[in-house]
């Protein structure tokens, strides 16, 4: 009686609950329009990925393309560029191309001065000695986020002009991490197309003198009790022109083979890079010599000004506490020149 239950329940079993054979054919066409509609929404969010990246990159490509000048000489397209600031919009200045440089120098030599004369210029804006904040030059990745702000047109200083900008720098110290990260700044100025404008003086004894005149002055405040390291007025200038520094003699030469080894140096470093060497000493004795820099800028000539008035315009002689000694010091070595052939500048 049981075997007979379960006999007829099987027998129910397959009669109440066949299985249902679809054809292969059926079964391929579902498959395929499943692969289909995956195909087709893959596509879509791969369109809308795109969009969503590239706007910038292509509104950049297409300034380039816009503004080009076929007449350039390709060469130096690398050193154009057209810079996209998140603070403003250029508008009409879009196409103006901008070339970027950055004044690598040595305190007391002119610089200065000579980034004065380059402001003066309307289509120049150079931001000033921004690495002398030792953040800004903690590291090599700190260096290039700031340089990557002055060269996108986004740091905001009194250089900053109202006419359309065609030349951003700054002024750089060696010893404010140029020889520190020489390697990894040559590299960002190659790859960016940065032109480099080494600035030096010849005369390294009128160097040190303005140096140990500028660290008195810090402490002296011989300006109303104001330290000055530039002035305006020749009133000013006579007053700390007075001080008249008494040299180490016997640290004197060392500290003239420093100076020069690290001139040396740099020159050596920047030369695989776009570069022009200046001397503080040919650029007051020689006005073309500015109009050789805004050439190498591929600016505008125009008259540049500055006004800075110089400190020690006299004869090392009397501006030296210890000449004699100095004198004496340096007769016969590599540097008597400086004493013998005074520049006057």
């Amino acid at each position: 009686m049981v075997v007979d239950d379960r006999c007829f329940f099987h027998k129910d079993s397959l009669v109440i609950k066949p299985q249902k054979k679809y054809p292969l054919g059926l079964w391929i066409a579902v498959l395929g329009l499943i692969m289909i509609s995956g195909i087709y929404i893959c596509s879509l969010c791969i369109k809308q990925r795109v969009l969503l990246v590239t706007p910038n990159q292509m509104k950049v490509t297409s300034t380039r393309q816009t503004c080009h000048d076929p007449s350039v000489p390709k060469p130096e397209l690398h050193y154009m560029h057209y810079p996209e600031p998140t603070s403003y919009s250029r508008e009409e200045c879009a196409c103006m191309p901008v070339r970027f440089f950055a004044i690598l120098s040595m305190q007391r030599s002119g610089s200065g001065w000579f980034e004065t004369l380059l402001n003066s210029h309307v289509n120049v804006s150079s931001n000033g000695e921004i690495f002398s904040v030792k953040e800004r030059r903690s590291n090599i990745s700190t260096i290039t986020e700031t340089l990557d702000k002055i060269y996108n047109l986004d740091w905001y200083s009194s250089a900053s002009k109202n006419e359309c900008t065609a030349a951003v720098g700054l002024k750089w110290m060696l010893n404010q991490g140029v020889m520190q990260h020489h390697e990894e700044i040559i590299e960002y100025f190659k790859k960016r197309g940065v032109s480099a404008i080494l600035l030096f003086r010849r005369n390294l004894l009128r160097r040190l003198v303005s140096v140990l005149a500028n660290t008195h002055d810090r402490d002296a405040k011989q300006l109303n009790g104001t330290h000055k390291a530039h002035v305006h007025s020749t009133d000013e200038a006579d007053v700390l022109a007075r001080y008249k520094p008494t040299i180490n003699t016997t640290l004197l030469i060392p500290e003239l083979k420093h100076t020069d080894k690290w001139a040396s140096e740099a020159l050596g470093h920047f030369k695989s890079s776009r570069h022009i060497l200046l001397y503080y000493e040919d650029l007051v004795n020689n006005k073309t010599k500015l109009m050789d820099v805004l050439e190498f800028l591929k600016l505008p000539q125009q008259k540049l000004f500055s006004r800075h008035v110089k400190i020690h315009n006299k004869p090392l002689s009397d501006q030296i506490e210890n000449w004699d000694a100095v004198h004496a010091a340096l007769k016969g070595t590599e540097y008597e020149s400086f004493v013998n052939t005074d520049y006057g500048v």
